[in-house]
């Protein structure tokens, strides 16, 4: 070999080297970078075992919801932008989704959901905003949700699919039966306004039955109401009496 090919072949050797030690280096170093401005469709956050901690996404790339570190697909999502929330363990534990649009016809859909999870389980907590071109309604729900060890959310993508499977007339009965045995959120209290422009609380049973609500009309006109069981009112208090 002529000193001339020793010399490339020898710088041809040592360039490969240091591209094997700058890669190794880089994917062991944390580094840093500022922006002005970032374009994106999606951003996951992870950490350093690649779980996923956090998804801020557009609408055709949100993602499904996950179990243990695993996605399960949910096309159904893809209909609003926002984020995810995921824990320690991999499982989805709430988000915030939005949406807004004015059909051709002046049709309006808009709506803004904040939500926390139980473990394993469905939402909690909700802080939502929602109106078309007739009213507007803003409030916090708080539910009961059943301890994962009764159903998890794994059970919950079981019980729809049985669903599916039964005619509608069936389907009401179907979850009916798991409310009775407790494997269904309840709601338990609503603070905001409602479809007719009236602010109310409204607290219900351990089985998420109204029992009392405190009302005020857009017209001023303030009661509060007791119901009983089945929904019906029972005992009202006005300033008149």
């Amino acid at each position: 070999m002529s000193p001339t090919s020793t010399f490339f072949a020898g710088c041809t050797t040592m360039a490969v080297a240091l591209a094997a030690v700058m890669t190794l280096t880089a994917s062991k170093t944390p580094s840093h970078a500022r922006f002005d401005e970032i374009t994106v469709g999606r951003i996951d956050v992870e950490e350093p075992d690649g779980t996923k901690r956090l998804i801020i996404s557009n609408r055709s790339q949100f993602p499904g919801d996950f179990l243990k570190g695993k996605e399960n697909a949910r096309p159904d999502r893809r209909v609003d932008a926002g984020m995810l929330f995921i824990n320690d363990e991999g499982t989805e534990q709430g988000g915030f989704i939005f949406d807004g649009t004015e059909a051709p016809d002046g049709k309006i859909n808009a709506a803004l959901s904040l939500t926390f999870d139980r473990f394993r389980q469905d939402q909690s907590l909700q802080l939502l905003h929602s109106d078309d071109e007739h009213s507007s309604r803003s409030a916090v729900m708080i539910n009961d949700s059943p301890f994962y060890k009764v159903s998890s959310i794994d059970d919950l993508h079981r019980f729809a699919a049985e669903a599916a499977k039964l005619p509608p007339a069936e389907r009401v009965e179907y979850y009916q039966h798991l409310r009775d045995e407790g494997k269904l959120l309840h709601h338990r209290i609503y603070l905001g306004t409602t479809e007719d422009q009236s602010s109310a609380l409204t607290l219900d049973d351990a089985q998420g039955r109204p029992r009392m609500q405190l009302l005020v009309s857009a017209q001023g006109h303030a009661e509060i109401r007791m119901l009983d069981e089945s929904g019906k009112v029972v005992k009202t208090v006005t300033p008149e009496n």
